[in-house]
């Protein structure tokens, strides 16, 4: 359960390059990278204290 938030930061990821680099999805695409850094971010402030 604590490594949920970076299973869903690796999926946003990959639903980012899918949709930049096989789809012209636009420049929305780019909030799934910015959502899965602020996930990752807030990952390694909070260290271990999730869940």
């Amino acid at each position: 359960m604590g490594n949920l938030l970076y299973i869903v930061a690796v999926i946003l990821i990959i639903g980012w390059l899918v949709g930049f680099f096989a789809f012209n999805a636009g420049s929305i695409i780019h909030v799934l990278l910015v959502i899965a850094i602020i996930v990752i971010l807030l990952r390694v402030i909070q260290g271990r204290k999730i869940l």
